[in-house]
């Protein structure tokens, strides 16, 4: 394995082009990104009377496999200091809302006797849950796609509850480092750092530039992908990148578009994931306004349909705040969360499996097929990379 083209420089792409460089089997890695920035979803507005601006996702969980993977590289990275921990008994860790008429209603933990009212505010949750996690209809989703620990939890136990109570059998194992075990042991739900989540994609450009086996492009627009005699041609505005495998961390349907003929199954499969666009809208208020003190409120379907919900960021991570002034800026996020519909897992499948059969030398990773969250991304990136070199990274 000579040469492999990444494509695409959000969290996905940085991960697998990490990953790659992990291997002495791979010579080079190219990265190409479209955009004037890597980091894709991770993008934070810095301000110079300090405050930190999320356009993305706002904190990390570091619970399971994929949480101890993420914080792993973290720590690799050099980033263990810039980490902003929020535990489990934070305010903002035991206090969520859900707005329903008109009202917060703190969210019940635990598991208790069902009773009519539990069980209606449980589908508000669940209905709550989908649009809060994947701005998404929860009577579109597929649990097993979007909801795997609760998936697994059902097909193991015989039934969510018991999988909860007793484990899901989840079949992962990564050994923790220094600290996903300090995550551990301070009962860690979620983390963040000091200058934003846009410091995380900034860290692997950074760590990538300097192993000196990659070659990192900005505006550099993927326009064709044919196949080759040793790979891959791929063809850009300014000239054409060879190379002897691609894993493609685009978005699906990007991807469909520059694919070649000879995959047009591989190309509808991939035009079938669909995607919503989301708007990000950052608030600033002078002094406590805050009603009540917690992560924030999800709003359900049946209250107000083009609001998904509201995080005060100020509570779980009061870093962020400025010392004064007052702004407001709002961010519309094209097509940056995929809907993993009814048949998702098979489609995928499918999709892997016509690579297989037609030896394609293509990997794909990235959100729209393995987990939206960013742990679940890199993982899918780390995945694939184990998966081409046939070894543990």
């Amino acid at each position: 394995m000579r040469t492999v083209a990444v494509l695409g420089g959000g969290i996905g792409g940085l991960a697998a082009s990490y990953y790659l460089c992990k291997s002495p089997q791979v010579t080079k890695v190219i990265l190409l990104e479209a955009s004037s920035r890597f980091g894709g979803w991770l993008w934070s507005t810095r301000r110079s009377d300090g405050a930190v601006f999320e356009h993305g996702p706002r904190g990390i969980r570091p619970a399971g496999a994929v949480g101890s993977n993420t914080l792993n590289m973290v720590d690799d990275l050099g980033l263990a200091e810039e980490i902003l921990p929020v535990s489990y008994s934070h305010v903002a860790s035991r206090n969520r809302y859900l707005y329903v008429n008109g009202q917060l209603h703190k969210m019940p933990s635990g598991i208790r006797p069902a009773k009519t009212h539990r069980l209606k505010l449980a589908d508000i949750a669940v209905d709550s849950l989908c649009r809060g996690v994947f701005a998404g209809d929860c009577r579109k989703l597929s649990v097993r796609s979007c909801f795997p620990v609760l998936y697994n939890a059902e097909q193991h136990r015989g039934s969510i509850v018991l999988g909860m109570l007793l484990g899901s059998g989840e079949a992962q194992v990564i050994s923790r480092g220094p600290l996903a075990k300090r995550s551990k042991k301070e009962s860690w739900a979620q983390w963040s750092l000091k200058r934003g989540m846009q410091s995380f994609p900034e860290a692997i450009a950074e760590n990538l530039q300097q192993s000196g086996r990659v070659q990192l492009h900005k505006e550099a627009v993927v326009k064709q992908i044919d196949p080759s005699a040793s790979g891959w041609q791929v063809h850009l505005e300014d000239g054409v990148v060879s190379a002897d495998h691609i894993i493609s961390a685009l978005p699906a349907k990007a991807l469909s578009s520059v694919l070649p003929r000879s995959c047009q199954p591989l190309t509808q499969q991939l035009q079938d994931i669909s995607s919503v666009t989301v708007a990000v809208v950052n608030l600033e208020y002078d002094g406590a306004i805050l009603p009540v003190m917690g992560f924030g409120h999800l709003v359900p379907s049946s209250e107000d349909r083009g609001l998904l919900g509201v995080v005060y960021d100020s509570v779980p991570f009061p870093q962020h705040n400025r010392p004064d002034g007052q702004t407001t800026r709002l961010t519309l996020q094209q097509d940056c969360i995929p809907q993993y519909y009814e048949g998702h897992f098979q489609r995928v499948e499918s999709m892997r499996g016509f690579i297989r059969n037609n030896n394609l030398a293509l990997s794909l990773t990235g959100s729209c097929y393995d987990g939206v969250s960013v742990n679940d991304v890199i993982f899918s990136g780390r995945t694939a990379v184990e998966e081409l070199l046939g070894t543990v990274v």
